[in-house]
């Protein structure tokens, strides 16, 4: 069975941090550990910790991790000049109206780490610019640029960003992110940091999500660093950008429970759609149907933990503890399964029947999705 990371209640009380997060300082996220130490500039226990546990066999722990010797750790052979990548990242800040729908999660001031694609573009996670209606772009030399979100995607989850003016700063390619494999190591950086920072792809795996989100081969890395929203994961050998920092998480690998991470959406799944999303705003193909229910699996069952107040499912009669029992007739064991089967029947707009345990009796109700993007309040620029 392919194993599946949930987004539960850890990542998505990250999402809520992202107005909070600052360089060196960790967000609270509910993970204790994290918050006794675990930066950016004292991560070498972590990797050695990795190696310790059989994280990342076959590979020695003198390979893998070079000791620190009263200061910060020395990088790896071969990895160069960890500044060089240092121009092509921006600081990224968005301005939301506090009467967003997104407001109440993610807060009305976000800020974010961006990389630039082109003199005028930057890529970064969409839920930074979520319904924003101002944003500034500051350049690794502290130039301040106004810009204005050009896409979003929801089923990727990457944003666009266009300056009013050219960035002073160096364009990073993208990278093939089909060829990151586990064990590998990778480079991250985020905005504000001095240097790229070396850490190891601990799985390639299915990421669930209570938002309605589903990736199908996400990246996860280790050890987790605390400025991840919309920080590049760049490629060791070729300094290209294979994925863009979405979330820290708790179960980052492969069969394994309680091991923390970063998940990394990979850059391959923008391509497709780039210049729709600068064109257009948003991909041409049609949208998955959206139902506006957050669910969560306890103790083996699919729970609906909330409802999007006036969306598609409140309106139909679910609640807050129903219990997912089927989709279109089938049975439904998780939550990336859930995801699936309400998409398989038909895009936004499309009527999805589900059966559910309420109240303690089984009941059928069709919910008459829609497409999230006309819920929430278009961004300027859009």
């Amino acid at each position: 069975m392919r194993s599946v990371s949930r987004g539960g209640r850890v990542a998505e009380s990250c999402l809520a941090t992202v107005r909070r997060t600052v360089p060196g300082q960790t967000p609270d996220a509910g993970l204790q550990g994290l918050r006794t130490g675990l930066s950016r500039r004292r991560i070498a226990g972590g990797l050695a910790a990795a190696v310790a546990t059989g994280l990342m066999p076959g590979v020695s722990a003198a390979q893998q991790v070079p000791r620190p010797q009263g200061g910060p750790r020395a990088p790896s052979p071969g990895l160069g000049d960890l500044t060089r990548f240092n121009s092509s990242i921006v600081r990224l800040d968005a301005k939301v109206p506090d009467d967003a729908t997104s407001a109440q999660s993610l807060g009305a001031d976000r800020v974010g780490t961006g990389v630039i694609l082109d003199d005028r573009t930057v890529l970064t996670i969409g839920y930074l610019t979520l319904e924003a209606d101002a944003v500034m772009v500051t350049t690794a030399s502290g130039k301040r640029i106004p810009a204005s979100v050009a896409g979003y995607d929801h089923t990727t989850g990457f944003g666009l960003v266009r300056t009013v003016l050219p960035v002073d700063g160096r364009p990073m390619a993208l990278g093939d992110s089909d060829r990151v494999r586990e064990k590998q190591r990778v480079l991250t950086l985020g905005h504000g940091e001095p240097e790229a920072t070396e850490i190891y792809v601990l799985s390639r795996k299915t990421f669930s999500a209570g938002w309605e989100y589903l990736l199908e081969t996400a990246i996860f890395t280790f050890p987790p660093v605390n400025n991840w929203s919309g920080a590049a994961l760049i490629s060791v050998e070729d300094g290209s950008l294979l994925g863009v920092g979405s979330l820290i998480v708790n179960d980052a690998a492969s069969g394994q429970q309680g091991i923390p991470g970063n998940l990394w959406v990979p850059v391959n799944l923008l391509k497709p759609i780039m210049a729709d999303l600068l064109a257009k705003g948003r991909r041409s193909e049609g949208a998955n149907p959206w139902l506006g229910m957050t669910t969560e699996t306890v103790r083996g069952n699919l729970m609906v933990v909330r409802v999007t107040r006036n969306g598609p499912a409140e309106s139909a009669g679910v609640s807050p503890g129903d219990i997912v029992v089927g989709v279109a007739g089938e049975k439904v064991s998780d939550q990336a399964e859930f995801y699936r089967k309400v998409w398989k029947v038909g895009p936004a707009g499309t009527t999805i029947p589900l059966k559910l345990l309420k109240d303690g009796d089984v009941r059928d109700l069709t919910v008459k999705s829609i497409d999230r993007a006309d819920f929430l309040r278009k961004a300027t620029g859009i």
